[in-house]
């Protein structure tokens, strides 16, 4: 090490931080940016509403100074209930910019849970779409908070409801300066949003993320998902899952213009794609299969590509392969809500482009490898935390060091430190890692099923059951066993051309054919699955099923 006079660090002499070589990170900025950048250019859209960047920014900037004058600011939390339109946009940016805490609501949730978010979050001001006045006005009755300010958004292509809040946020927005300056936090390390998790068994955690992680993650997206000033994002993902996955931000990082969409139908999502030459769009598996399953007196065809990143669960090759066949390309992304959404990204390689279809949609549904702003991304034995090999067999645990990694869980120490310990998160989810250091999920850590001592995947079998055109949804859970331990139990809901007709052993012989017997389901339950009011399956509820098939079957 270089040393000065004094027999210190010569770059520790004098080199100070200051205003002029240091600002705190956040993605604030990139309204500001493209506010300035793009005046003129359409920022959001809305049904028949349009909105340049300029406009948007003024609205954003009202909204941060309404939102200050009712003594809101750092360390407070604005919760609010909203599809993914304009008001829920501006949200992100106009609450961070009052210093305070957006907690974006789950509208799919029900009066008890929002009624706990609201306590467990102390909400100082709750702005809400009349369309979800019932489920507000029921979790209001049970809160009983009468210190907590209701604003009502006054959507006109809400379906329905009333108005239960004390103004509406328009009138809200027109106590706001047009011109308030917003500072950035003190600290990057400041909150900005609060989110919380499905909750499947108790309640929910809420999971905190701060400027600095925002900031990086969405600008990760931009990088990985190629945004451009020329992008146009169509919002099929709910803003209330991981704020969007970031991408609020991301799509104004780069100036790029969203468009809205408050239900994520077929019917609505073909025709603005074509309207709006929309170029990218992002959504769990299940919105993939819905447009895959979607009438054909839906589907259009389209003169250019769409980019579409999907999440969640491993999508199943087999839809992959025909989004692909529509016109879409599909990139796989995997995060959790305490990554700010996506953390890895399957980068495409050239050489995949010449393989049989097929085979290359198996290597596009693997989760891949960590963002450029992701620092570690590992897989680790979670006992020894040691590395497993790669080898694309050893399973571990996927763990994660990186600034964007939420700061912890609201008021819930123990379980911040349990999913912190040894100096990673640990995620839960097990993989293994491929010579080529891609990753793939094999399943959540209580979801493995362990059959006469083997391991089996369950996201293994599923991605089997998949490619049988008679399946177009299912699950596979462990189904205890006297004789096995567990075996594998699939839960199936059919096509609508194969419901009735497809039968349980033609499903057993499918997956004894094209993987080991040993992992095929033992039994096959036909029917509707269980969601999570994010779209993901329940398992849990069919574990407890499995149980019941098993008394009837004594």
């Amino acid at each position: 090490m270089a040393k000065a006079a004094d027999g210190g660090n010569i770059y520790e002499q004098s080199l100070d931080k200051n205003p002029a070589n240091f600002q705190p990170l956040t993605p604030l900025s990139y309204l500001d940016w493209a506010a300035r950048v793009f005046p003129a250019k359409t920022a959001v859209i809305h049904g028949p509403h349009r909105s340049t960047w300029a406009e948007f920014d003024v609205r954003c900037r009202r909204l941060a100074s309404a939102l200050q004058k009712r003594g809101i600011g750092v360390g407070d939390t604005v919760s609010v209930m909203s599809p993914n339109a304009p008001a829920m946009l501006e949200a992100h940016y106009g609450v961070p910019m009052s210093g305070a805490v957006l907690n974006a609501l789950n509208y799919r949730l029900d009066a008890e849970t929002i009624a706990f978010i609201l306590d467990h979050a102390e909400t100082k001001i709750l702005i809400t779409d009349r369309e979800y006045s019932k489920v507000i006005h029921h979790a209001i009755g049970i809160l009983n908070n009468p210190d907590m300010v209701v604003i009502d958004i006054d959507d006109p292509l809400a379906k329905g409801g009333d108005l239960i809040g004390s103004m509406t946020y328009e009138d809200l927005l027109a106590e706001g300066d047009p011109d308030h300056v917003w500072q950035p936090p003190a600290d990057e390390w400041q909150a900005i949003c609060l989110n919380y998790t499905s909750g499947t068994t108790g309640n929910p955690k809420g999971v905190v993320y701060h400027h600095r992680g925002a900031y990086l993650n969405a600008l990760g997206n931009a990088l990985v998902f190629r945004l451009g000033s020329e992008s146009v994002y169509l919002w099929t993902l709910p803003m209330f899952h991981c704020n969007g996955w970031s991408y609020p931000w991301a799509v104004t990082s780069v100036g790029g213009t969203h468009v809205c969409l408050r239900d994520v139908d077929p019917a609505k999502i073909f025709p603005l794609i074509e309207e709006h030459h929309v170029t990218h769009m992002c959504g769990a598996p299940i919105v993939l299969n819905m447009l895959v399953h979607a009438p054909a007196t839906v589907k259009r065809r389209f003169d250019h590509k769409i980019e579409v990143a999907t999440g969640g669960a491993a999508p199943p090759s087999t839809i992959i392969a025909r989004m692909e066949e529509m016109g879409f390309n599909v990139t796989h992304l995997y995060g959790l809500t305490e990554t700010y959404g996506p953390s890895t990204v399957c980068v495409f390689q050239d050489a995949w482009a010449d393989l049989p279809l097929e085979e290359k949609a198996l290597k596009m549904s693997r989760q891949g490898v960590r963002y450029p702003t992701q620092f570690h991304q590992t897989v680790r034995d979670p006992e020894t935390m040691e590395l497993v090999p790669e080898d694309g067999e050893t399973i571990g645990e996927i763990m994660f060091q990186s600034n964007t990694v939420m700061r912890g869980y609201l008021k819930n120490s123990k379980a911040s430190d349990e999913a912190f310990r040894g100096g990673w998160y640990h995620t839960g989810d097990l993989a293994v890692q491929h010579a080529d250091g891609y990753i793939e999920v094999k399943d959540r850590s209580k979801d493995i099923i362990i059959s006469g001592g083997e391991n089996i995947s369950s996201l293994e079998v599923e991605e089997c059951l998949y490619k049988h055109p008679g399946v177009m949804d299912c699950a596979v859970v462990a189904m205890p066993s006297e004789k096995w331990g567990e075996t594998p139990c699939a839960f199936v809901m059919p096509t609508a051309e194969a419901e009735g007709v497809v039968t349980a052993q033609e499903l057993i012989d499918f997956c004894k054919e094209h993987m080991a017997r040993f992992k095929a389901p033992t039994k096959v339950v036909f029917g509707p699955l269980p969601k999570t009011s994010t779209g993901k399956i329940q398992k849990f509820v069919l574990r407890e099923r499995t149980k019941k098939l098993i008394d009837e079957k004594d």
